[in-house]
């Protein structure tokens, strides 16, 4: 079983850490793609969290399920309005099962890179697929490696300075390795997390959905469909299930 990186103190400060991500224009437009393609019926969250998209994703009619590794994580969100009815089974997402089918499972903010080995990210891929009815779409939302901010030699790079947090990514170039390290201003005291991850290319990310018997079907900038370029940082990519 993975470490659970998100337990205790974590898993307490999370909506609070997140930034812009738990803006409520952001978590909408999320939303409202998902909902589409969800089409009132059933869908998957792979690494549900505290239920940022969960829960108003559930208030628009579609039957949620989630699947997450950590307890701490899950009972924030037991403990929201609404969070006491999706079901969520504690588990590695690469691998554990909730009562398929679906018609969408989804995987967002950057989270298919908690998986540090790209056998577990074509497992979650193939389960992701187990889990799709005939003609269901993967949605993963992810950050394109961020190698062209780097100098050549370079290894690390600064993502956010604030007064209360400095966010460093430590880049393993050969080995698409990745962490994370975060120092944040909490109660006075400066405290220290660093979490390790496996950035992936938005290509290779097609390479496993086809292993998964699935083909690309849409890849977006944001949820608001912005354009894929050459200059985006990020990408919403859907895959459909032949």
């Amino acid at each position: 079983m993975p470490e659970d990186w998100f337990a205790g103190p974590v898993a307490e400060r999370y909506d609070a850490t997140i930034g812009e991500w738990g803006d409520p224009a952001v978590v909408g437009a999320a939303v409202d793609f998902l909902a589409e393609l969800a089409g009132g019926r059933g869908a998957l969250e792979l690494g549900i969290g505290t239920g940022r998209i969960a829960l108003p994703l559930a208030a628009r009619g579609v039957r949620v399920h989630g699947i997450d590794l950590s307890p701490d994580m899950v009972a924030q969100l037991r403990a929201k309005p609404g969070g006491q009815e999706i079901p969520v089974t504690i588990g590695d997402f690469a691998t554990a099962k909730a009562n398929a089918p679906f018609s969408l499972v989804y995987l967002v903010f950057n989270t298919i890179n908690n998986l540090t080995a790209q056998d577990a990210q074509v497992a979650c891929f193939e389960n992701a697929a187990a889990h799709l009815e005939p003609g269901g779409c993967f949605v993963v939302e992810v950050g394109v490696p961020g190698l062209r901010s780097l100098p050549p030699g370079a290894t690390l790079r600064a993502f956010d300075v604030s007064d209360t947090h400095i966010g460093v990514d430590e880049y393993d170039v050969a080995n698409q390795g990745l962490v994370s390290h975060h120092l944040t201003l909490v109660e006075g005291e400066w405290v220290r997390l660093s979490i390790p991850f496996r950035s992936v290319w938005p290509s290779e990310l097609d390479l496993m959905a086809r292993i998964a018997g699935m083909r690309r079907r849409e890849r977006w900038s944001d949820w608001n469909r912005e354009p894929f370029t050459s200059e985006s940082t990020r990408h919403v990519s859907v895959w459909e299930k032949a």
